[in-house]
């Protein structure tokens, strides 16, 4: 072979090799790391997406479930920021430092500031080479105000990118606590961002579009490794804030009331087989035939679901993005929400109310900072109003969608945000990577845990030691990666617990006990009836009492007793040990209620 020749070989195989290396890894074997996108959504119920029985349009949230997985069997912690801890941290929030809301009770389950001595997410997977982003909502500090502590925003604990709100609450077109990076801003004074007219939802999803662009464009002209996106709205939580385009999609869709709109989602649910045709619809929770303004309740539903429609809306832009630069077939995308629908009845008051016909208040400068959870005033002048006959939607009103709406979002279940019972825990999960998961359109029916989302990310990621991250690190992590279920193959653990303003709970296998505060234990059969309607207890004492201790001891592991310590003082019925809630004294403790696999070198 002369020279030349001898010269083009060589040339061809430089160029190929390479690219056959790379997808001999995406094909089989040892796959190129995905890039991550975990999506929270707020205040939502387990039936509310089209693709789990809804009638809101949620095309793209539908399509992502049509081409991944959607479980059937996932929970959350039942309320916003003890979710947010343990999501960012893979552990049960009590061992992340939030076992209830911003609050510090003075015990170390119960500080309301996520602990200095665990990773998050972005803390676990920066280290290995992701680059890291976050949009939304972070809510797992009480420090927000000008001059506060930044020791637990978002930069300092592993983002390279944030645009949010630091506090859980506020209004859509002009957000309390909102930064960018580590500076408070006001929407109205942001030179970055000027949209014709501020919301909140699509400032999330464009950031998210914006980072992801930024990253694969990077002015360094390095070839970017994988990103980590961690995406969280606060629709549909209050106050009920849309666009008017987006409620009138809606008019007149729920004229019907609770009953119509819960008899037709349980239908649709279990003809997609989310739910057995056995289990009872649980009790309605209140009559519409007794509401006295059903225009204003109706009203409020109409706006939910617009709100809901907006984020959806959003997510297929950022999908479009991922299509746009390259980056769609391989990245895991989990779309989850962080309680059930809310009860909560902020703002809906009796008291009946007019909106003023005009501005009465002076308005606000462009560049005054938002600090208020509830604003006394929009921008321009009119008082913000809560209260019975105030029509939600615009960004002078202040209401949630109140108890009746929750019910239906929670259908078929029981309860709601706050509860452990399944209507306060249970959440959807989408999971969609093309690269990743072949089981496309598929239900997977086992029971999961959002602690389970950053045990995935670490295996899928290739993370090493997190003590490497945190030396400090009290707590293994305590779910089990997602990853042999995305290959149709089974994942196995001992329990899951939760435990929230003294609600409390454990599920083994098919089994549920389940209380509220102060409160005997029930007893449930999963299998037979999720929805909580016929209490086994008294026929299977033996199985309380295993289980209940089973709790107990996971309970004096993980931070969380006295119980009681969520209003600021111990319950003296429960059983306390002298120190039992000091990380230093949960050694013995770690084997049992960490993921089996923290053994490994992928965890403490």
């Amino acid at each position: 072979m002369n020279s030349r020749l001898w010269f083009r070989w060589t040339l061809m195989l430089g160029m190929v090799l390479p690219v056959f290396g790379l997808l001999t890894e995406s094909m089989g074997g040892d796959p190129v790391r995905p890039n991550i996108i975990v999506i929270l959504s707020d205040d939502m119920g387990y039936s509310d997406l089209g693709c789990y029985g809804g009638e809101i349009q949620t095309p793209h949230l539908d399509a992502l479930a049509a081409k991944g997985l959607r479980f059937t069997q996932f929970y959350n912690t039942a309320r916003c920021c003890p979710t947010r801890a343990s999501l960012l941290t893979g552990l049960y929030p009590h061992q992340a430092g939030v076992g209830w809301m911003m609050n510090d009770q003075k015990l170390p389950g119960y500080r309301g500031d996520l602990s200095q001595s665990c990773a998050t997410m972005a803390e676990m997977l920066k280290p290995a080479g992701y680059s890291t982003y976050m949009t939304g909502k972070w809510h797992v500090t009480p420090h927000v105000r000008p001059g506060s502590s930044q020791v637990n925003w978002p930069l300092q604990r592993g983002f390279d990118r944030f645009y949010g709100t630091i506090h859980g609450a506020g209004s859509f077109f002009d957000p309390n606590a909102l930064t960018r990076d580590n500076t408070l801003i006001s929407p109205f004074a942001d030179p970055e961002y000027q949209p014709e007219t501020y919301y909140y939802t699509d400032a999330i999803t464009d950031h998210a579009a914006r980072f992801i662009d930024e990253h694969v464009h990077n002015p360094q002209g390095r070839a970017p490794g994988p990103f980590f996106l961690y995406v969280a709205y606060t629709a549909a939580h209050w106050p009920m804030h849309a666009l008017p385009e987006d409620i009138a999609k809606y008019s007149g869709k729920y004229a019907g009331g609770y009953g119509p709109a819960r008899e037709q989602r349980q239908k649709k649910m279990q003809e997609l087989g989310l739910i057995d045709p056995s289990w009872k619809l649980t009790a309605q929770a209140d009559e519409w035939e007794k509401v006295p303004d059903k225009e204003w309740e109706t009203r409020g539903m109409e706006v939910y679901a617009a709100m809901v429609d907006r984020m959806d809306q959003g997510i297929g832009r950022i999908v479009s993005k991922l299509r746009e630069t390259g980056q769609l077939d391989n990245t895991l995308i989990l779309f989850m929400q962080d309680n059930g629908g809310c009860a909560e009845p902020m703002g809906r008051g009796n008291k009946l109310v007019q909106r003023a016909d005009g501005p009465t208040l002076p308005p606000m400068a462009a560049d005054a900072l938002q600090l208020d959870m509830v604003p006394k005033q929009t921008r321009d002048g009119y008082p913000v109003l809560q209260g019975r006959g105030v029509m939600p939607g615009p960004a002078d009103t202040y209401l949630g969608y109140g108890r009746g709406w929750a019910n239906v979002s929670n259908t078929p279940f029981r309860e709601y945000k706050h509860w452990v019972h399944e209507g306060g825990i249970s959440t959807p999960l989408i999971a969609f990577w093309p690269n990743g998961i072949a089981r496309h359109g598929e239900l997977e029916t086992t029971p999961g845990h959002l602690i389970d989302i950053a045990a995935t990310c670490v295996d899928l990621g290739k993370v090493g030691p997190i003590k490497k991250v945190k030396p400090d690190q009290a707590f293994p992590l305590a779910g089990v990666s997602l990853s042999p279920l995305f290959r149709g193959e089974k994942i196995s653990r001992e329990a899951i617990y939760w435990e929230h303003e003294g609600n409390r709970a454990v599920r083994m296998g098919d089994w549920k006990l389940v209380a509220k505060e102060n409160r005997p234990w029930e007893l449930y059969d999963m299998r037979a009836d999720r929805t909580e309607t016929h209490d086994l207890a008294a026929q299977h004492p033996e199985r309380v009492k295993e289980m209940e201790a089973a709790w107990m001891a996971w309970a004096e592991h993980s931070q969380v007793l006295p119980l009681g310590a969520w209003r600021g003082k111990s319950n003296d019925a429960t059983p306390k040990k002298e120190g039992n809630n000091t990380p230093d004294n949960n050694k013995a403790g770690n084997k049992k209620f960490g993921n089996k696999k923290a053994e490994t070198p992928n965890s403490p």
